[in-house]
């Protein structure tokens, strides 16, 4: 999941309700069954998505248009396959069965991309940038209240595979070369920002086990945020996406 200028969790430090969880490993947090089933949750939502933007951008690079660009999608596409081989992995280590862990976030992933499907390259390079980036900080976010061996997996499959640079490298030169199409843009990025907003609302408000997680644990989870902080981390991840359309050249 490529990102550039990752928002990352409060520069305070970890909330002193999650210290118990955060400063703890997977073999002693995975006691609690509640807890177990929400990183089972979490590392099956951040899955798809791998498997879902490697699908993704290997269709994208079919819209560039050059043989340097086509290559260069390639590069980062097989970059988060080996991102969804990592979370694959960790899922099957765990004893959850990667499949399963999987579907219960196929649809919602899907549904994103039908509805936000590029008509042409810059918007697939936006998209990727735009989309992907608000996605990388939700979880980034989230990573703040999980055992150290999860959020060290999580932080990681997170990195940045470069997509980031090469769009902002190919959309300001568009823009350059043509103003008219930064308006067009930047009301496709307004339009990602909503829809990807929604869809970190449904994963958490769909599973019990990451809402619980998120706002108030229970059998001996970690509180996690309070309403009023997810409001807040929700305002971190728009401040975000508001220098991301700056770096692109664009209004947000």
């Amino acid at each position: 999941m490529s990102t550039v200028e990752n928002a990352s969790p409060a520069d305070d430090g970890t909330p002193a309700e999650a210290a118990g969880i955060a400063a703890q490993d997977w073999a002693t947090a995975s006691a609690s069954p509640q807890y177990r089933a929400a990183v089972v949750d979490l590392l099956g939502a951040l899955a798809y998505g791998e498997l879902a933007a490697f699908e993704r951008l290997a269709e994208d690079a079919k819209l560039a248009p050059t043989l340097s660009d086509k290559a260069e999608l390639a590069k980062m596409a097989s970059a988060e396959f080996h991102h969804f081989e990592r979370l694959r992995d960790r899922l099957s280590a765990i004893d959850a069965e990667p499949t399963a862990a999987m579907e219960p976030f196929a649809k919602g992933v899907d549904d994103f991309h039908r509805q936000t499907a590029p008509s042409d390259w810059l918007e697939g390079l936006v998209k990727a940038y735009v989309g992907d980036s608000i996605a990388s900080d939700f979880y980034r976010e989230v990573a703040s209240h999980l055992d150290t061996d999860t959020r060290a997996l999580v932080v990681g499959v997170l990195d940045d595979t470069g997509h980031g640079g090469f769009a902002v490298e190919k959309v300001r030169a568009a823009i350059e070369a043509d103003p008219r199409v930064g308006g067009r843009l930047a009301l496709w990025a307004r339009r990602l920002m909503g829809e990807a907003l929604s869809q970190a609302q449904r994963v958490v408000a769909e599973r019990d086990a990451l809402s619980t997680m998120l706002v108030g644990g229970v059998d001996g989870m970690a509180a996690g945020f309070d309403l009023a902080a997810v409001g807040e981390m929700f305002t971190r991840i728009t401040k975000a996406h508001t220098k991301r359309m700056a770096a692109l050249g664009l209004a947000a």
